[in-house]
């Protein structure tokens, strides 16, 4: 561990990485141990009262200094004040929307109609949670402690997993975002071979990281500050909920980039969880793919082929390159054309199978009601030549596939592949 010293509060300086040694609700950061980047920052550190800050030198960025040292226990006996935290309360103005009608699900094989509903009722049980986290903070957590402890019943066991597109309208806009980080951190987590209590706490950060945001559908974008806030919030909802300090930890850093560019407290990533990072690896691929306004999404394939290309340097290079391999270079939801020429939709991946993913095809002979999904597995002489943008598509081709606005997921046990091997299509 780095060495560390106990300093006077008047000593710390902007660039000093810091310690707090009190609990999360006596001071109003989302994590205890940070570097300080601003001047609000060291006034409100100053301000807690405390008689002693534990200091980092060699994580800090400033030039050297003379310390003030205290004794330990002057650290441990002294006074800590902290100003009263402001209390969460429900505010009718940001209750959810109510949920959308759901569509018919007619038309959809029966496996697809599964997840489908699966994710719907994933949805459903988010907004419950939504809806009673500050009113009734301790069902919020029983809920949420339910719907992830029943994904992990799927997600522990042994074998493979496939990663499934889903309709348009499987589920409410406002528990879209957080049930599909759930998702696919979950599954991030089991590739990178995390154990059952890790997985847990990564699963309940995930769902939480933002019950404290008010995100509804085409409203005008928040200022900057405001939108910020958003990651405190949540964490201290998720307090009173009584979540464990490592789901506190994870959520409060999923806007944290391992080169110190993301917020609110710009750390880099020896100072990051392993679940800090996945979470925000997986919340800015879903938002590249599903941003605030439709219009301006990315493809699934366009935001891996970002998130790489483009950000590489924000993220743990392991988990990135773990996440590439389980999505595949196509993920569900990427628009195609085959080696043979036809256009085709990615609609499902088996994330231990990547290159071969499922892809529902564009024929002018078949009914789309008809249409079942070509397992490229079963060909080897079937490759996708190229990703396509939406209107790159032939109109009818486009029609037929309607390429989804709004990208969700869900996950299902892979069935045992057949022995013979199927006609060519």
């Amino acid at each position: 561990m780095n060495s560390s010293v106990l300093i006077n509060p008047n000593a710390l300086r902007v660039g000093m990485y810091i310690q707090l040694e009190v609990g999360w609700m006596r001071h109003p950061f989302p994590v205890n141990s940070f570097r300080i980047v601003s001047d609000s920052q060291l006034q409100t550190v100053k301000a807690l009262g405390l008689d002693a800050i534990r200091y980092f030198p060699a994580r800090s960025e400033i030039a050297s200094f003379e310390t003030e040292s205290v004794d330990d226990t002057d650290a441990v006996h002294g006074t800590a004040r902290a100003p009263a935290r402001e209390q969460v309360a429900a505010d009718e103005s940001q209750q959810a929307l109510e949920p959308q009608p759901e569509l018919p699900l007619h038309g959809l094989p029966p496996v697809w109609q599964r997840c489908d509903e699966r994710f719907r009722a994933a949805a459903r049980e988010y907004m419950q949670v939504f809806n009673c986290a500050a009113t009734q903070p301790e069902q919020a957590l029983a809920k949420s402690h339910g719907m992830v402890q029943g994904y992990l019943q799927d997600v522990l066991p042994t074998g493979d997993l496939v990663i499934r597109l889903l309709s348009e309208s499987a589920g409410h806009r406002q528990a879209e975002h957080p049930v599909n980080v759930t998702v696919l951190c979950l599954l991030l987590g089991r590739a990178l071979g995390m154990n059952a209590a890790d997985l847990y706490e990564l699963g309940l950060a995930a769902l939480l990281h933002d019950i404290g945001k008010d995100s509804k559908p085409g409203a005008t974008p928040l200022p900057r500050a405001q939108y910020e806030s958003h990651v405190g919030d949540s964490v201290a909802l998720a307090i009173s909920m009584g979540v464990s300090s490592d789901v506190l930890t994870a959520m409060a850093q999923h806007h944290e980039f391992a080169d110190g560019s993301g917020f609110p407290l710009h750390l880099i990533g020896e100072d990051l969880s392993v679940a800090g990072k996945v979470l925000c690896l997986v919340n800015s691929y879903d938002r590249l793919c599903n941003p605030e306004f439709a219009q301006e999404g990315q493809t699934p394939h366009e935001a891996l082929s970002v998130l790489y290309a483009q950000y590489r340097e924000r993220f743990d290079p392991i988990i990135l390159k773990a996440f590439i391999r389980m999505m595949g270079v196509y993920p569900p939801g990427s628009v195609v054309q085959l080696a043979d020429g036809r256009f085709a939709m990615v609609v499902s991946v088996n994330s231990s199978r990547p290159l071969k993913p499922q892809v529902l095809v564009y024929d002018a002979q078949v009914p789309l009601v008809q249409a079942l999904p070509l397992d490229l597995e079963m060909f080897e002489e079937i490759g996708i030549r190229r990703s396509l943008r939406p209107d790159q598509l032939p109109r009818e081709a486009l029609s037929y596939l309607s390429p989804r606005q709004r990208i969700c997921y869900f996950f299902e046990r892979a069935a045992e592949p057949s022995a013979p091997k199927a006609a060519m299509p």
